[in-house]
């Protein structure tokens, strides 16, 4: 425990973890993979992935259901932390939008004590012509950008009981393997290297840091 939230840490197949609904009280789950993985949202079509390079390369192609584009997770180089609020916590907004904004607080904040400065964004939703297809090429409320790159993303689910977000950042980015998964047309590793950044730091420091920072109202 960690003030009143609940702690836990899993580990297994991506679309297996989001696929389970959680129990509606303040939670906050770390999930890691065993094996490269591009997770999609959860209205995003299958056609949006290059299956031939993801089967090539081993990349196990699964679904959330929050929503957003995909984001590639590669083993010991990301870090995803699922945060759950029951419908009538304190930190429930009902503005979808603006219901993120503490999320990315808390992420700017664990990021700041590791010397890592961000800026949430607090404004509408930001596309590019690949946001729909890669989670990091646009930036949503709430989420931590630094210098035009992203360095956090966060996407929601909410149902009449909960809300569960997801957020990430990159402790390592492969501009390469995201683009080389897009279907054709695609982009390029550089444009994708361009809008996205990875943190540069150690994932357990990181993972205490967000821990330290949850909100207790």
């Amino acid at each position: 425990m960690a003030g009143d939230w609940l702690m836990a840490h899993s580990h297994g197949d991506a679309g297996v973890f989001h696929s389970t609904n959680p129990f509606p009280r303040r939670s906050a789950t770390f999930h890691t993979v065993e094996r490269p993985t591009l997770a999609l949202g959860s209205a995003q079509p299958d056609r949006d992935v290059d299956e031939r390079v993801a089967r090539a390369l081993r990349v196990d192609v699964v679904r959330r259901r929050s929503g957003g584009g995909a984001v590639l997770l590669i083993p010991g180089e990301f870090l995803w932390l699922d945060l759950v609020l029951p419908a009538d916590d304190a930190l429930w907004l009902a503005d979808v939008a603006q219901a993120m904004v503490w999320v990315g607080e808390l992420w700017q904040r664990a990021l700041a004590a590791s010397g890592v400065a961000g800026e949430v964004h607090r404004e509408g939703l930001i596309t590019t012509p690949w946001s729909r297809q890669v989670c990091f090429a646009g930036v949503g409320t709430g989420e931590v950008m630094a210098g035009g790159s992203k360095l956090v993303g966060i996407s929601q689910r909410r149902t009449r009981e909960f809300a569960r977000f997801q957020s990430m950042c990159h402790l390592r980015w492969r501009p390469e393997l995201a683009a080389a998964l897009v279907a054709a047309p695609r982009p390029s590793a550089a444009m994708l290297a361009a809008v996205t950044r990875p943190v540069g730091v150690d994932g357990d420091v990181l993972s205490a840091s967000l821990q330290a920072v949850l909100p207790t109202l």
